[in-house]
């Protein structure tokens, strides 16, 4: 007895579809935020204005003054401000709250683990963020790894690009979000 043709045919072309890397499927972000956060890094001169500390330092180093040429071995906690618009006197929408640690000893870069707590009459919730700041690179990328309230679940890349600084006081991150993944 013969197979059916019809049979036969159709399990070659499943198997070939399957072999088939196939047509990319294009992703677009389903919910896009662009925010501001200011860093006011205390200095030893600047405690009713800062947002930002030193709370570890290598042996050589301080906790008011960031350690040699690149800051490696620096960590600093924050919690700053973060507006609709890059003027630090904005009305704060919320605030970014987490860490970052100087992490190489030839160059400007930094780890970052931090939060946006958002509270305001347009969001309300968190959004998680970690990842490497590369910080000479002029726009660079980390991860959204989650979120609660409206960002509950929320997962894709944000986008960093220093918007301004002022020495090793002061600066200004302007965060472009891209959720792919909303809930």
């Amino acid at each position: 007895m013969k197979p059916p043709y019809f049979f036969v045919f159709f399990f070659f072309f499943f198997l070939g579809i399957s072999a088939y890397p196939g047509i990319k499927r294009q992703h677009y972000p389903c919910k896009n935020l662009v925010l501001y956060f200011h860093d006011v890094i205390y200095n030893g001169q600047n405690a009713a204005n800062a947002t930002s500390a030193i709370v570890g330092a290598p042996q050589w180093g301080n906790l008011t003054i960031l350690a040699d040429k690149f800051h490696f071995g620096n960590i600093a906690v924050f919690d700053d401000p973060i507006t609709l618009d890059n003027n630090f006197h904005s009305v704060p929408v919320g605030r970014a709250q987490g860490m970052y640690f100087y992490d190489t000893k030839n160059t400007f870069t930094a780890w970052l683990g931090f939060s946006f707590v958002l509270n305001s009459a347009q969001h309300k919730g968190t959004i998680n963020f970690i990842g490497a700041d590369p910080i000479m690179v002029k726009s660079r990328d980390i991860s959204v790894v989650g979120g609660t309230g409206d960002f509950f679940m929320h997962r894709g890349i944000a986008t960093i690009m220093t918007d301004s600084y002022e020495g090793e006081v002061y600066f200004r991150l302007r965060v472009d979000i891209k959720f792919y993944e909303c809930w």
